[in-house]
């Protein structure tokens, strides 16, 4: 057994794979769009002359396009291919991201952070379909745990750098987005997608039709409506954590932003290491029920213990249960999305659920900001605080279960039974 087995499982060959390899490095830019901003956030407030409350717009203005361009991406990219949504992404989301270097009005940086979350859309959802394209079954699952593993390491080290680099200079974090450049070009010459099914020949409005009531149909059926739903609820609990992050440690805790970065890494590295080991779950246990459910108990419960910790070492525990919980739980959802679709629709369905993913993380900051607003006057911030993220871990984790209950009691897809 090779050392790649040993940490992996059998499936691990996957990364010998030209084109894998490929999704792994462009994998490697979506996630930074709001780790890569999370410990560096309070330096930004002064260069862009805006208050604390504000500063945190910068993570809901690139949230929020890609609950509308992700399903135009899957669109696209079922009907013109996986590469060039991809390229075009890379190139956009570089560009936007390392443009903010340039500017101090905080208007302008709102905007570009914009442009830079819908180039995110076109990214991991197709990402994500391509990986589904070239594998199937534990394979398919070890890839995609493999590439959240690249997700959690990526969120581990770059924060870290971001923190270090913003003491010189507050405009050197954003420079880090650069990198999608030469990204974008190994992509364009060395990536090949699979081929397609072939098209009959048809109108395009016939073809665009019967497309959207094929997807239509699939998506409104309980087992996969609730599994899209599903995928979204753990970003409740983590992007509570990223939000609320620095504010717990250095408000609560009397600790500092560098103990917060260091949080978010522990965190990053918990999910990238239980999403490496998706595969291994998969080849070991007949359904996925139980693990996503032990997923979102640990998710859950880890983030209560952050937000009562009264220092940075018990926290630091919370959050790699929480991390460890939040990688097995995305890595199996995106396995299990993958399958529900046939090719030629696979991209539009996970696009959907991605979406709402997106949607899951804009809303997230808003409806908590919202709650601690309403009863911090009553039980103070602090308290208030907790309730709220307490309220999040509760949105998270029973609803992914009781999201999960609803498929299991459905029938499977054709797409599933096929893969049989």
């Amino acid at each position: 057994m090779s050392a790649l087995d040993s940490l992996f499982g059998d499936d691990a060959a996957v990364l010998d794979d030209r084109s894998f390899q490929l999704l792994l490095l462009a994998n490697l830019l979506p996630p930074l769009g709001t780790a890569l901003l999370s410990p560096v956030l309070d330096s930004l407030i002064d260069p862009f002359g805006t208050t604390p409350a504000n500063i945190g717009l910068m993570m809901s203005f690139f949230t929020a396009p890609p609950i509308l361009v992700i399903p135009l991406a899957g669109v696209l990219a079922d009907r013109y291919g996986r590469k060039p949504v991809i390229v075009g992404s890379l190139l956009l989301f570089g560009g936007a991201g390392s443009a903010i270097a340039l500017t101090t009005n905080f208007r302008v940086a709102l905007g570009l952070r914009l442009l830079q979350g819908a180039a995110f859309g076109g990214l991991t959802p197709v990402i994500i379909t391509s990986i589904g394209d070239l594998y199937a079954g534990t394979r398919e699952a070890t890839a995609q745990g493999l590439r959240f593993t690249g997700s959690g390491l990526a969120q581990t080290a770059f924060p870290l750098l971001a923190g270090l680099v913003v003491t010189l200079a507050w405009q050197l974090p954003f420079l880090i987005y650069a990198m999608a450049f030469p990204v974008a070009l190994l992509v364009a010459l060395r990536f090949e997608e699979p081929a397609r099914p072939t098209e009959t020949e048809t109108t395009t409005d016939e073809r665009e039709g019967s497309y959207a009531r094929e997807l239509f149909a699939l998506v409104r059926t309980p087992r996969v409506l609730s599994l899209v739903l599903a995928r979204g609820l753990p970003i409740v609990v983590w992007i509570a954590f990223l939000t609320y992050n620095s504010i717990i440690v250095v408000q609560i805790q009397g600790g500092t932003p560098g103990e917060a970065g260091l949080l978010v890494a522990l965190g990053s590295l918990a999910y990238a290491a239980a999403a490496s080991q998706a595969g291994r779950i998969t080849a070991l246990v007949d359904s996925r029920f139980v693990p996503l459910i032990a997923a979102h108990a640990g998710l859950a419960a880890g983030f209560v213990v952050v937000l009562y910790a009264p220092g940075v070492v018990i926290a630091g525990a919370g959050i790699v249960l929480s991390g460890a919980g939040f990688g097995t739980a995305l890595s199996l959802y995106r396995s299990i999305v993958t399958s529900l679709a046939p090719q030629e629709l696979r991209a539009g369905v996970v696009s959907l659920a991605e979406a709402n993913g997106r949607l899951v993380a804009t809303l997230t900051p808003i409806l908590m900001g919202a709650a601690i607003g309403m009863a911090e006057p009553r039980v103070g911030f602090r308290t208030a605080l907790r309730l709220s993220g307490i309220g999040a871990a509760i949105v998270g984790s029973a609803g992914g279960v009781f999201c999960l209950l609803v498929a299991k009691l459905s029938p499977k897809t054709a797409a599933e039974r096929a893969d049989k």
